[in-house]
């Protein structure tokens, strides 16, 4: 049903609590939609904020109804809005499912616009080189990329996401997408046609855009460098599943050089040296001693583990001896400096030489910057992967830039040199005279662990914030139960991961699976999916073990939704990392949720230790305002994956008696929801046996 809304009159508040009334237009509109004290509440204030502008901080408990709460204020307040989330996926869900339902309810003729990253469209000038490159020799990858030039033919929108089977992980990735380094822009041949333009122009001229905050703040980092204007300038700006902003925002506000985007470059000036200047200059000469200082780059930590992070406060990262990495550094620097000159004599063949120079500028500028004192308010450290090592530099948090950079700077324009990239301001920040302040809304399920939620506005720079903390409607006594086991090792015991997984299997064989559990490490999640692999493999009462890594999450969640249906056997799912939140499985799929120990931050993490050193000098107690609040969060998120509707029941187990031995476990435990202790083994068999039944 269409109800056509009339935007003059009555204030937004009025009108948006009108909309959400008992008999009111959304129970008429929306199928099986129930009014609830909690979500009214929240669109009241968001109605508020963007009437009035200011900054609001809303954190709303799992089934409030968040999404349509900021939803439908925002879109009848008649104001260009922008929407951001945390993944591409929710970004699909929110322009897919919601917004289309409430713009059709809502009888107004409002422009929808869905904005990602490069990555997520096909790049036409990559897809015509890729045959050319020798990763399409590759069997598996010559099959996906025919795949990809079919659909290419018929897609109107690009979006990879379009193009069913297409894993993340997919080799052939690399060679059908851009990146801003080496995007050709105006003088692409492929430009009018691009769809990353297109869909950056969409967006430029719709009343509402979906994005990802990874994309605002690629925006937002480099919006200060000329480039053109990516997104639209907007009055307002929602963000939801805002806890992630701090950590998504320290990655895009810093600088990153990895071995990666050498042998990139490599790759990229040998194929276009060879295609359009053959003969001119020694191309494989001139890539080869750029993918030599990659190799020797990450040759330099060849002695240290994979996976490691390496503090780097000295001038020399953890770990790599002094002289090895000084000449290393010194070797990429005269490799660039050679390919730029290089390219300086075939500059005037092809746009790609002068882009390739511009990206070797860029790598030396990078390698000055980390062969230099790291800057204050920084942190610096090397991850080291299996074949890649990444350098990377950061600010603590995002506190500055949200204050100096978004909600007091002015908008700027942008130069017109046509490389859509990511770049100028994002929201009209109300400079104009007699113009309203703009708003800024920020939301998610959980934000902190105390009434003023500053883990979440300290590091965000949102102390001014209006602040709202809205209540699970759920029935938590009722629907779920909280057990800590008794007699299984200490968490810092190497036997703990086994025991866990021991406690685990004859509880996921009761229920026939429907377990998912939840790990602190990777090395943990290793240990108890081998193990739980081994003891519930057996015939007879097997059930599938899922574990992460060995398939792509997707397919992880498809599977374990499935279940025990079609005669298929039950799933125990073992994840770290991302599963611990944004994972959605209502109803009987999952009734177990185990979480192997208290979810406190990595110690020796260089970005750990920087703010527990900016904490102590200051005076504060990191253990209190830091790992504390950091553990509350992310157990508060992992024991939201257990109850996600009204009907749905479940036990949560932590495999960690800290939680009801030490005086902090009584802080944690306030962080959870109010559900029923179950204080001893009998009484959880007995929980455990209802819900079998």
């Amino acid at each position: 049903m269409s109800a056509c809304i009339d935007t003059g009159g009555p204030s937004l508040p009025e009108r948006v609590a009108d909309a959400f009334a008992p008999g009111g237009w959304l129970s008429q509109a929306a199928d099986q939609f129930l009014a609830r004290e909690g979500q009214t509440r929240m669109a009241l204030a968001v109605a508020e904020t963007i009437e009035q502008g200011g900054a609001l901080v809303v954190e709303a408990g799992t089934g409030v109804g968040k999404t349509f709460a900021y939803l439908v204020p925002a879109l009848l307040s008649g104001e260009r809005v922008l929407f951001s989330t945390v993944t591409k996926t929710l970004q699909d869900q929110l322009f897919g499912r919601d917004l289309p339902r409430l713009v059709e309810a809502l009888g107004l003729p409002l422009r929808t616009a869905l904005l990602k990253g490069r990555g997520s469209y096909l790049c036409l000038q990559r897809l015509a080189t890729a045959r050319s490159d020798p990763r399409a020799d590759d069997r598996a990858v010559a099959r996906a990329l025919a795949k990809v030039e079919v659909w290419a033919q018929a897609t109107t929108s690009g979006d990879l996401a379009e193009l069913p089977g297409l894993d993340e992980r997919s080799p052939v990735l690399p060679l059908i997408t851009s990146t801003r380094e080496n995007c050709l822009g105006a003088p692409c041949p492929h430009f009018r046609a691009c769809h990353v333009n297109l869909a950056r122009r969409d967006a430029l001229a719709a009343d509402v855009v979906v994005i990802n905050h990874h994309l605002f703040f690629a925006d937002l980092a480099v919006r200060e460098s000329g480039m053109a204007e990516l997104l639209p300038t907007v009055r307002t700006a929602i963000f939801d599943e805002a806890h992630q902003l701090n950590e998504t925002g320290v990655q895009f506000l810093g600088l990153q050089l990895s071995t990666g985007q050498l042998l990139d470059f490599a790759r990229d000036l040998l194929a276009a040296g060879l295609q359009l200047a053959r003969g001119l200059v020694d191309w494989p000469a001139v890539a080869a001693a750029v993918e030599r200082t990659a190799r020797d780059l990450r040759l330099a930590a060849g002695g240290l583990p994979v996976g490691a992070r390496l503090r780097w406060v000295d001038p020399v990262p953890d770990g790599i001896a002094p002289g090895e990495w000084a000449a290393t550094l010194l070797a990429l620097e005269q490799a660039c400096t050679e390919a730029q000159r290089q390219l300086d004599t075939v500059s005037e063949l092809a746009p790609d030489f002068v882009r390739l120079h511009e990206r070797a500028t860029e790598l030396l500028r990078r390698a000055a910057r980390f062969g230099a004192a790291a800057p204050l308010d920084t942190v610096r450290w090397v991850d080291v992967g299996s074949q890649q090592l990444r350098l990377s530099e950061a600010p603590l948090d995002i506190a500055q830039a949200v204050r100096t950079r978004l909600l007091a700077l002015p908008a700027g324009g942008g130069a017109a040199d046509g490389r859509a990239e990511e770049a100028d301001c994002v929201v009209d920040r109300g400079t104009v005279p007699g113009a309203r302040p703009c708003a800024w809304i920020f939301t998610s399920a959980t934000l902190g662990d105390e009434p003023t939620l500053r883990w979440f506005t300290e590091p965000c720079g949102l102390q001014d914030a209006r602040v709202l903390q809205v209540e699970s409607p759920f029935d938590y006594a009722t629907q779920a139960s909280l057990h800590v086991p008794d007699g299984l090792p200490r968490p810092s015991d190497p036997g703990h991961s086994a025991a866990v997984a021991r406690w685990i299997a004859p509880a996921a064989r009761q229920l026939g699976g429907r377990t998912l559990v939840l790990t602190t490490t990777l090395r943990a999640l290793r240990t108890i999916g081998e193990s739980l692999q081994s003891l519930l493999g057996e015939e007879g009462d097997a059930l599938d073990v899922l574990v992460q890594g060995q398939l792509p999450k997707r397919r992880l969640m498809e599977r374990f939704r499935e279940g025990a249906s079609q005669g298929r056997r039950g799933c125990v799912l073992v994840a770290s990392a991302s599963f611990w939140e944004g994972v959605d499985i209502p109803g009987d799929a999952l009734q177990l949720v185990v979480i192997d120990k208290l979810p406190f931050p990595p110690p020796h993490d260089p970005l750990v230790e920087a703010r527990v050193q900016r904490l102590e000098s200051a005076g504060r107690n990191a253990f209190r305002d830091f790992h504390l609040p950091e553990a509350a969060v992310a157990l508060k998120q992992g024991a939201g994956r257990l109850i996600r509707r009204e009907s749905d029941r479940g036990i949560l187990v932590v495999c960690d008696n800290r939680l009801t031995g030490m005086p902090y476990g009584k802080r944690l435990l306030r962080a959870l929801p109010p559900m029923r202790m179950l204080g001893s083994r009998q009484a959880f068999e007995e929980a455990l046996r209802a819900l079998a039944a």
